[in-house]
């Protein structure tokens, strides 16, 4: 019992490592650009921006900003659900706001 002959173009083989050595390099430029590039997330991203009021604040209570729910105090005064505050500072889990005007 014999096996027989198998015969592959040397085009064809040359095509299939020139698309794997091409697919590599697109990876790997495309993952140092991804670590070259700065964190455009986290709480020193908040500081700033505008959070919507979900409780009643006097002056705690939660606000939601980019879909998450946060604990915040507000510096002076009251707000009601549906206002809109601004960060000022975050404090660990809690986040420091003051009425727009």
């Amino acid at each position: 019992m014999s096996i027989p002959y198998i015969q592959i173009d040397l085009w064809l083989i040359i095509l299939v490592i020139a698309t794997v050595v091409a697919f590599l390099v697109v990876v790997i430029i495309y993952g140092i650009r991804a670590h070259q590039q700065q964190v455009s997330a986290g709480r020193e991203e908040f500081i700033g921006k505008a959070a919507e009021v979900t409780t009643k604040m006097e002056p705690k209570g939660v606000v939601r900003i980019y879909g998450e729910q946060w604990t915040a105090i507000l510096d002076k005064g009251k707000a009601e659900p549906g206002e809109e505050v601004l960060i000022t500072k975050v404090e660990g889990l809690k986040l420091r706001v003051t009425k727009q005007e």
